[in-house]
């Protein structure tokens, strides 16, 4: 899931200022731009993240601020060099010409880096303690777009179950349409001769067997009701999700796969099965959010 997070914590000499985003990923994608200074922590970010944190494509910064003046902040030495030689150059040449100090301003290295921050044990402290609290504000902003997925979510698995009932209503008129085609079919092959009842019934019980999807139907409709569960509980979801949406995905197949001899019974419930493959399919989009 999303989210952003920037915070300041007072160290010796300075402050520390730790900026937190995530964007979505299967995984979890951690990244970490930080001063050379404080690489000794990093181990001890990493740690305190995954403890927090599951999924996601991750990018820590770091910066250390030290104190310092406004006369400080200019490299005093740096911009008279540049005007010594701004002035000789013009003189050289017979310019006639002031030097701009906007130009001056943007040399690389005209601003000092201002007081140095100690990397000891207080900066370490100061740097964890804002780690910890970008992280909970972050989780706080993920947590609410998490709720708001989860319900959309259990409004399209709703949706799911709705089609699997209207589904199952079509399925058990099945016997009667395979009985009434078959006996069509064998009619036209036989010229009109007599067909047994018993081997018509028999034939078309096979058919509907081979094309019966009430156990596709049953387990589609008890994977949504897992899927509802699971977005009710607290913990891990995101592993769990894909299984459950895999399964789902492929009871909607084998309905698909099976309903070819049904005519116009069977276009109704191909209809059914690929709205709720589009659900299933939309609701994979958003796990990809979910923790």
């Amino acid at each position: 899931m999303t989210g952003f997070a920037r915070v300041r914590k007072a160290v010796p000499g300075g402050e520390v200022v730790v900026s937190l985003k995530s964007v979505n990923h299967r995984g979890l994608d951690l990244h970490f731009h930080m001063p050379p200074e404080l690489d000794e922590f990093e181990n001890s970010i990493r740690v305190a993240i995954k403890r927090q944190m599951s999924r996601g494509h991750v990018q820590l910064h770091v910066a250390l601020n030290g104190e310092q003046s406004a006369e400080k902040a200019v490299n005093l030495e740096m911009l008279g060099a540049w005007l010594a030689a701004f002035e000789a150059t013009a003189a050289r040449f017979e310019i006639e010409s002031k030097p701009d100090l906007n130009v001056a301003f943007r040399i690389p290295g005209m601003f000092q880096g201002g007081a140095s921050v100690s990397a000891g044990a207080e900066t370490g402290y100061g740097l964890m303690a804002a780690v910890d609290e970008a992280l909970t504000a972050i989780n706080e902003f993920r947590d609410r777009e998490g709720d708001a997925i989860a319900a959309e979510m259990a409004t399209r698995t709703a949706t799911i179950r709705e089609l699997a009932e209207k589904m199952e209503k079509i399925r058990s008129q099945a016997t009667k349409v395979f009985h009434k085609r078959l006996k069509e079919r064998l009619s036209e092959l036989l010229h009109g001769a007599g067909i047994e009842p018993q081997r018509l019934a028999q034939e078309a019980a096979l058919l509907a067997d081979r094309s019966d999807i009430s156990e596709e139907l049953v387990r589609l409709r008890t994977h949504s009701a897992a899927l509802d569960a699971l977005l009710q509980a607290e913990g891990e979801k995101g592993k769990k999700l894909d299984f459950l949406l895999q399964e789902m995905n492929r009871e909607s197949n084998t309905i698909l796969s099976k309903t070819g001899g049904l005519g116009e019974l069977g276009l109704t419930i191909t209809d059914l099965a690929l709205a709720a493959k589009a659900e299933i399919d939309k609701i994979r989009e958003q796990s990809l959010n979910i923790e």
